[in-house]
């Protein structure tokens, strides 16, 4: 907490939002930006029995319990957090927004076509990472008393998350240049206003690779269409489900959206070549801790979480740096995070679990037979051996400012090896 590591007992939704309402306590008498991204509803489906017990015996599996106690846990958290507001007397003039970033994930199921097999999805096809509108419609609440809104009304107009910052700063009474956004104000949308609202053309698509290709789970959509991977079309307004695909009915209409998509990946496929450094030795985070989740690798593994870091999974990739100034930056590879302070060779007693398993611990963690540590950063490359002891090896290396690349790597006697899942950056 404010840059302390400070353990928390409890749940992670209700101490999100425990710790954001102490947030808003501090902060009532003055403006403030309140913001909570939630890791529920996500897999593993761990929640407390309370919470799924109304789904017991209701829905086909036990994680799809879970998943809507999750939920549910949500929804208890946002009731508390407008009761809290109102008691404080915040309500008329907060802005309160409530969203989600995709699809579902467990409350339903679908089949290799993205047809739902089983679960709940309102008629839609697809789920979580799709490129049918199952996978990215989503909801977006508002409420604002002070703003005239607080009726439920529902807006059909076809919108996108690059509309809420231009959104938001027209409702806060700023001028938005519009050559600054993608997106566009919803705000007359949202308050009922008359407004000469054009048909446009949104794009979606869902990458997740080191080199992105085009049309790659992609969702061209306007008011009336949904071109899917460039070649599927359909007509959202009389078929919502997505089922027949009519783009040898509509030639010119395929054409149009494909054009569309064209001009769109001209300006995205732009920035495809470039990096995102993670910065080091800035003076306001002089010290960093860079782990496996934010590699760049070709092979798109990485420990992403502990159970993979309890397990040892084999895989590797660099990290992109920037140098925020000429200095020695000492570098600490380590396999077990700081607040573990384990040797880097050591196990952890217990059952050796996956991540789906884990609502009563992590369990235990797999010894690795390390005899060697090494470190490149830019064209400098230094090697250590590791003993059964050590808990970290450290390096240190003079950087001329600028972006560059970091890779590290374990090594045992035979050669086989991981990349450090934790380096820790300082500039002594």
């Amino acid at each position: 907490m404010n840059g302390e590591w400070t353990p928390f007992a409890g749940y992670c939704t209700d101490i999100w939002f425990s710790e954001g309402l102490k947030f808003i306590e501090r902060h009532k008498d003055e403006p403030f930006f309140f913001f909570i991204t939630t890791n529920a509803p996500h897999g593993p489906f761990i929640v407390d029995d309370s919470y799924s017990r109304p789904y017991d015996g209701q829905v086909e599996t036990e994680d799809r319990a879970n998943f809507y106690g999750m939920i549910t846990c949500i929804d208890h958290n946002v009731g508390g957090l407008r009761r809290r507001l109102d008691e404080l007397g915040l309500t008329e003039n907060t802005i309160l927004i409530f969203m989600t970033d995709n699809g579902t994930a467990c409350g339903a199921r679908r089949d290799e076509n993205h047809f739902i097999k089983d679960g709940y999805n309102a008629g839609m096809r697809g789920t979580k990472g799709s490129e049918y509108d199952g996978g990215h419609r989503v909801p977006f609440f508002l409420h604002w008393p002070g703003g005239g809104i607080t009726e439920g009304r529902d807006i059909d107009t076809l919108t996108a998350n690059v509309d809420i910052m231009p959104t938001l700063m027209a409702l806060c009474g700023l001028e938005p240049n519009d050559d600054d956004f993608d997106g566009q104000s919803i705000a007359a949308l949202i308050k009922n206003e008359p407004v000469d609202w054009s048909d446009r053309t949104l794009i979606t698509d869902s990458q997740r690779i080191t080199d992105p290709i085009k049309w790659r789970k992609s969702a061209t959509m306007t008011q009336q269409w949904r071109l899917v991977n460039g070649e599927e079309l359909y007509d959202i307004q009389a078929d919502p489900g997505q089922k027949d695909d009519i783009a040898p009915d509509h030639p010119d209409v395929v054409q149009k959206l494909r054009a569309d998509y064209d001009a769109w990946w001209d300006k995205v496929s732009r920035q495809f070549s470039g990096t995102v450094p993670i910065p080091i030795g800035s003076p306001e985070e002089p010290g960093v801790r860079l782990n496996a989740h934010d590699w760049r690798n070709p092979e798109a593994a990485c420990a992403w979480n502990q159970a993979a870091v309890r397990n040892a999974m084999e895989c590797n990739g660099y990290w992109e740096i920037d140098v925020a100034q000429k200095g020695t930056y000492r570098f600490e590879l380590r396999r077990w995070p700081k607040e573990e302070d384990r040797p880097i060779t050591e196990g952890i007693p217990g059952e050796l679990l996956n991540y789906g398993h884990i609502k009563d611990g992590y369990g235990g963690g797999k010894a690795v037979p390390i005899k060697t540590a090494r470190l490149k950063v830019g064209d400098i490359e230094l090697e250590s051996p590791v003993t059964s002891d050590d808990k970290g090896i450290a390096f240190t290396a003079d950087l001329n400012a600028g972006e560059t690349l970091l890779q590290s790597w374990f090594i045992d006697d035979k050669g086989n090896g991981i990349g450090a899942y934790y380096v820790y950056v300082d500039l002594i």
